[in-house]
Parts: structure tokens; sequence; C-alpha cells
């Protein structure tokens, strides 16, 4: 019930209907694009703003660094299922395209990486691997454990960035850096229904085990913060 009630409080936080005609994220994988401002430059801040900015796009990188692995881990196990490896493989494509994006927002924003993106990739592919061997429903119910937190921090991010209003509204990053983290939440979110949607729900102690990886991935954001 729990577990239930957590998913509902988060679907709330998505539109009712989501009708995609061009993603924010376009214009970070289109070459030509890459000399725009928007993708290009970073505007002119205050310490405390820089501070901001990169903690969230160096959470953000080593989220989508282990969400990446875990996903490998997922599919190194249940690949081959006719039925959940078409499904982990069309998520861990998006997470690829996430992170292809991070990667170019780190370098455009000149933002320290993580010093643990190591430890990231290891325990993202130890997760994925360990809860696809329990089981597809255990494999399910990591991915609705994981998104939900990745969920929640990209709208805490919402508030952050609020920070940047008063930022000369002329430089193009700050409102495509808002974009591209709505674009992100709300593609987490669906992968947090898909879970639910292919049982996640049912796989063995599932209160414990999402309870755990929910706990684990919210200490994990508190280390990138820092380190």
């Amino acid at each position: 019930m729990l577990a239930r009630c957590r998913f509902l409080a988060v679907n709330a936080l998505r539109p009712s209907t989501r009708t995609i005609t061009c993603r924010a994220s376009d214009v970070y994988t289109d070459p030509s694009k890459n000399q725009e401002p928007g993708v290009s430059t970073s505007p002119d801040i205050s310490p405390k703003q820089r501070e901001i900015l990169d903690r969230a796009l160096r959470v953000d990188q080593a989220g989508e660094i282990a969400a990446n692995w875990i996903y490998r881990g997922q599919f190194a196990v249940l690949g081959r299922d006719p039925r959940v490896g078409p499904l982990i493989q069309e998520m861990w494509d998006q997470e690829k395209l996430h992170l292809e994006v991070m990667d170019k927002l780190q370098l455009q924003h000149e933002v320290r990486p993580t010093l643990l993106s190591d430890v990231a990739k290891v325990a993202g592919y130890a997760l994925g691997a360990a809860t696809a061997l329990m089981g597809k429903e255990a494999a399910m119910a990591c991915t609705e454990a994981v998104e939900t937190v990745i969920g929640e921090h990209y709208d805490d991010k919402f508030s952050q960035l609020k920070d940047f209003e008063l930022l000369p509204s002329s430089h193009p990053s700050i409102p495509l850096l808002r974009d591209v983290i709505k674009e992100f939440r709300d593609d987490e979110l669906e992968h947090l229904d898909t879970a639910v949607e292919h049982h996640s729900q049912r796989a063995p102690a599932h209160a414990l085990l999402s309870a755990v990886v929910a706990s684990g991935c919210k200490v994990a954001i508190e280390l990138c913060k820092r380190f």
C-alpha cells in the first residue's frame, strides 16, 4: 500500500497527456546547432549561482551514468527475454541519450564531473544485474524505485533553478536547461509507469527492496553533490 501511494503521489507530478513534437534536448544532438549560444556558452553568474548549477549538473550526470549501468546490468541478465528484453533496451537507449546530453551540458558549463563516476558504474551494474537475477518483477521494482527518486530529484531542480531568475533573460542556456530538465523528468516518470505496468509491485519483498534501492539512490545523490 505504501509503495502504491508513493507511485500515485509521483504520478500526480506529470502532465496528464504528453505529446512531443520537438524535444528540448534535440539541440544538443543536432550537429547543425553546435554553435548556437544556448548550447555553446554559459552565463556570467555569481559564485553562489555557479555552485548551485555545478552541483545540479554534477548529480544529474552521475545519475545518468548510474542509470545506464543499471540497465546494462539488467540487459546482461534479461536481454534475451522476449518480453522484458526489448523493454529494457528501449529504456536503456533513452538513458544513453540523457547521458549524451548531460555530458555536453557538463562541458558547456565547465562543471567538474563527480569523482565517483567509476563507483556509480560498478554499483549501477551490480544493482541492475542482481535485481534481474531475482526475476523480471524485481528488475522492474528496481526501475520503479530508481525512477521515483530521480523523478523527485528532477522536480527539486525546478525550485533550485528559481535562483537563476535574476540572470539576464536574454541568455538562452538557462531556459533551455529548464526545458531539458523537465523533459528528462517526464522521461524518468514514464519509465516508472512502465515498471509498474510490468508488475514491479509483484516482486518478492517489494516494499523492502524498493526502500533499500531508494535509500541508496538518495545517499548517492548527496555524495555526488559533494564529490
